[in-house]
């Protein structure tokens, strides 16, 4: 099952509302449920569980329910994943600048117009074309 084919699942089965929500804890660094966190990460969310690949506190969580905001968006998110563009791990803020571009979400714009000078080439990417979309719209 995809990361995308997951996501909706969930929607279906606990409602739109509560997975934004529990995306949105997780991009904010708060409650991480083990079972939503094994839908949202698939098999690697047992090593994470487990401790390892940096546990629940670590960044793989938070690039997970990002990624699931890719595919269940509602503003109720924009805080976090702005938030998110400023995270010490680079594939947090790649996965934010995606999720920025691909709804389009315009108050992001004062922040992803500061990272095309990000440290890291996908980071920089993802931006580049987060402001590019974002400028359109």
């Amino acid at each position: 099952m995809t990361p995308k084919q997951s996501i909706e699942l969930e929607c279906d089965r606990r409602g739109r509302h509560v997975v934004v929500e529990d995306c949105v804890a997780i991009v904010s660094g708060r409650h991480v449920d083990s079972d939503f966190l094994r839908v949202i990460g698939g098999p690697s969310a047992e090593s994470v569980l487990q401790g390892r690949d940096g546990g629940v506190d670590g960044y793989w969580p938070r690039v997970w329910a990002a990624r699931g905001l890719l595919h269940v968006w509602d503003d109720v998110a924009t805080d976090a994943i702005i938030d998110a563009t400023a995270h010490e791990a680079w594939r947090v803020r790649e996965m934010a600048a995606k999720v920025i571009a691909r709804h389009r979400v315009w108050p992001a714009v004062d922040v992803v117009v500061k990272l095309p000078d990000d440290e890291n080439a996908r980071v920089r990417t993802a931006a580049n074309r987060a402001i590019r979309i974002v400028g359109e719209s």
